[in-house]
């Protein structure tokens, strides 16, 4: 499973963007995907994931401002960002979970996209 993080880029407080990440295989029966950020010299966290059936989890600092969503049809995953603040300045990777899947059990990583948001 390859997959591919996009869309970071500068954004000013408040404003909104959308990052996808596009898998190299079909994505509906991969377990769980998911949104971690990274900022330098810290620890890697989970923004957002949803499973394949749909529920979303959300860490507090994000949650009513991002929006995580699938495309089963496009093999994409989206992390909608609203309501920027300079703290969202970081990289952000997408990620699959899918250790108890059927097949192409492990976890991926896809490389990161940084996003800036200017105050």
């Amino acid at each position: 499973v390859q997959l591919q993080a996009f869309g970071g880029g500068l954004v000013q407080t408040g404003g909104s963007r959308r990052l996808p990440c596009a898998s190299s295989v079909n994505i509906f029966s991969l377990n769980v995907m998911g949104w971690y950020r990274q900022a330098p010299g810290k620890q890697r966290e989970a923004v957002a994931h949803i499973t394949v059936g749909g529920i979303k989890n959300y860490a507090d600092s994000v949650n009513a401002r991002f929006t995580i969503s699938r495309d089963n049809a496009k093999n994409t995953v989206y992390l909608q960002m609203n309501s920027l603040k300079p703290e969202d300045t970081v990289v952000y990777f997408c990620n699959v979970d899918n250790r108890y899947g059927l097949t192409q059990r492990g976890i991926y990583w896809g490389q990161g996209t940084q996003v800036t948001v200017s105050s």
